[in-house]
């Protein structure tokens, strides 16, 4: 976000540098939730995979990690934990979606009242 020269001479009230500076948090919001959305599907992904390779597996007992550890754990356990899992992570990234969402929408507004007032004077957009 920077102010252009030229353009207007439009001053900047303490108003719009509450907005101006909102923005910049709402933006840096937007990146970091962009972030945790991707990691949160290659999680749902990974879990996905797990759970498809457990129901080719003959075995009873099978290794899973815990933590730093692995540990042998019945099947039908690891089962249930990762339907628990992928339970958690869907419900996390259903959040996130929202929070992007809502992040996105907060964004727009502002930038309608800044563009309004200031023309082609500020540039909210990202290169």
């Amino acid at each position: 976000m920077q102010q252009g020269t030229g353009g207007s001479d439009t001053e900047v009230t303490w108003e719009d540098q509450q907005n101006i500076n909102k923005f910049g948090r709402l933006n840096n919001r937007f990146h970091e939730l962009e972030d945790e959305i991707k990691i949160a599907k290659e999680t749902n992904d990974n879990l996905e995979d797990a759970s498809n390779e457990l129901i080719l597996t003959d075995e009873e007992v099978v290794r899973f990690q815990m933590g730093e550890v692995f540990a042998h754990v019945p099947k039908e356990e690891v089962e249930t934990r990762i339907e628990e899992m992928k339970e958690v992570t869907s419900k996390n990234l259903e959040k996130l979606e929202e929070e992007k969402e809502s992040v996105l929408a907060q964004m727009a507004e502002l930038k309608k009242i800044l563009y309004g007032k200031f023309k082609d004077s500020i540039n909210l957009e990202e290169d």
